[in-house]
């Protein structure tokens, strides 16, 4: 579970942004949208199941969260590099200060894995780590683990605590650790056990889908893996689209000959496989049905008819919108039965916003989200904003100012009155983060179609 998460000089973001996913204790609507996990020296405090985040283009919404995958990415695969001269492909610095001196990209994470609240601290150039720290609250008090901190005088790092009962340092491990490399990611490759919680939750308890019209995180293969292995997760598949009003009234997938499929299907395939074979061979967990990388699945739903019952359509043939849902529907019950952690870039695409509202009501209930999974999702569809779906504390803003550096703000900072459109008022301006085209797109005062007589 995700608490808090800090970034400075990544990308769009040159000052401190934090999210922060501590439920108001004023705001007592929609209960069910907080996760109450009773963590020591935090008594009473709520969590939310899911943040909004909205904003102009280029506004640093998917900045925000391309910096928490770039943290995830660095700790899962850092302790494969070899030689100590690579740069930290992971850090992006803040690209408008050109000629400035070069701050280093900063991390921070709070987080939940196997019921103990961590906090882990990263602050790197391209060329090194210069500080990476983990501190554990088991107990409400903090315990520093271990503090790393670059020492330029020394050329040298600097690890403390000198000693501590709640980690044991090992010095040949942070002796074969690169300055380019974290010591989460190289304590793992050695076999420290002790930080293998922290680990974990980076691993395999984060992820991250691009729904944008352009990313290909989240194709049908998934879906369609779960009817072709007759997965207890196909059933429920079908009847999430049966009761999507699609008209969906069965699916069935066959596997076939890559090379009979077209362009777009290889792309969705192997993109898929590419990511399927990454996550295996760094698990050593190579199935014989992974192996059968030749195969595409071919998706086939069937839509009821006014006299000739189901009949079959090609995929092809199939609305964007229908695609898009059977391709998110195996991933979205997934994550509710496994509790994951996920951030969606551009969640409604493609999608109505009523169905987009449908599921995540499925993520906010306690009833089908008893695993107390997270969604950290941007969007520009201000029907969102619906007092019945989001609560107030789950509405942050990312927006730009003159001088290009995005900064991250919640809702409550404007204390909306109760019972304000906020849709009307986002649209409106009123809490920024909405493109400001005062003269129209061409600068000749036209903003509008005229009237129809």
């Amino acid at each position: 579970m995700l608490l808090q998460f800090t970034v400075s000089n990544f990308r769009a973001f040159r000052e401190r942004q934090t999210l922060n996913l501590a439920a108001s204790n004023y705001d007592k609507t929609l209960p069910a949208n907080c996760i109450s996990c009773g963590l020591p020296g935090l008594k009473g405090q709520r969590w939310l199941k899911g943040g909004a985040l909205y904003g102009p283009n280029a506004g640093g919404k998917t900045t925000l969260l391309r910096a928490l995958e770039a943290l995830a990415v660095l700790v899962r695969e850092s302790a494969s590099t070899t030689d100590p001269r690579d740069p930290i492909s992971q850090v992006e610095p803040f690209g408008l200060a050109p000629g400035e001196p070069v701050e280093p990209t900063a991390f921070g994470v709070t987080f939940v894995s196997d019921g103990i609240r961590y906090e882990y601290r990263v602050a790197a150039t391209t060329r090194q780590v210069l500080h990476e720290s983990v501190r554990a609250f088991p107990n409400g008090k903090e315990q520093l683990w271990f503090s790393r901190d670059w020492l330029s005088a020394q050329e040298s790092y600097s690890w403390s605590p000198e000693r501590t009962p709640h980690y044991r340092r090992d010095s040949k491990k942070e002796e074969y650790t690169l300055p380019n490399v974290l010591f989460l990611s190289k304590a793992i490759s050695l076999g420290d056990t002790a930080l293998e919680p922290l680990f974990r939750w980076f691993k395999d308890q984060l992820h991250f889908f691009d729904l944008s019209a352009g990313g290909r995180t989240l194709g049908k293969s998934f879906s369609a893996q779960q009817f072709v292995d007759k997965t207890p997760l196909s059933p429920r598949i079908l009847d999430l689209l049966q009761h999507a009003d699609l008209g969906v009234e069965t699916a069935s997938v066959e596997l076939t000959d890559a090379s009979s499929k077209k362009d777009e299907a290889l792309l969705d395939f192997f993109g898929q496989q590419l990511a399927r074979m990454r996550r295996e061979i760094q698990e050593m967990k190579i199935t014989q049905q992974g192996l059968n990388y030749g195969l595409v699945p071919e998706v086939t739903l069937s839509h009821r008819s006014r006299a000739h019952g189901p009949v079959a359509l090609p995929w092809d043939s199939e609305s964007a919108g229908t695609q898009r849902l059977f391709a998110l529907a195996g991933r979205w019950l997934d994550i509710l039965d496994r509790g994951y952690t996920v951030c969606m870039d551009e969640l409604e695409t493609s999608m109505h916003p009523v169905l987009v509202m449908a599921l995540l009501r499925l993520l906010f209930s306690e009833d089908t989200n008893p695993t107390g999974a997270q969604i950290i999702f941007t969007t520009h569809n201000p029907l969102l904003l619906d007092p019945t779906l989001l609560r107030r504390d789950q509405v942050w803003f990312a927006d730009k100012d003159d001088h290009g550096e995005a900064h991250l703000y919640p809702l409550t900072d404007y204390a909306p009155r109760k019972g304000e459109s906020l849709g009307r008022g986002y649209l409106s301006g009123r809490y920024g983060a909405v493109p400001f085209i005062p003269e129209g797109l061409l600068g000749t005062g036209y903003k509008s179609a005229p009237e129809l007589p």
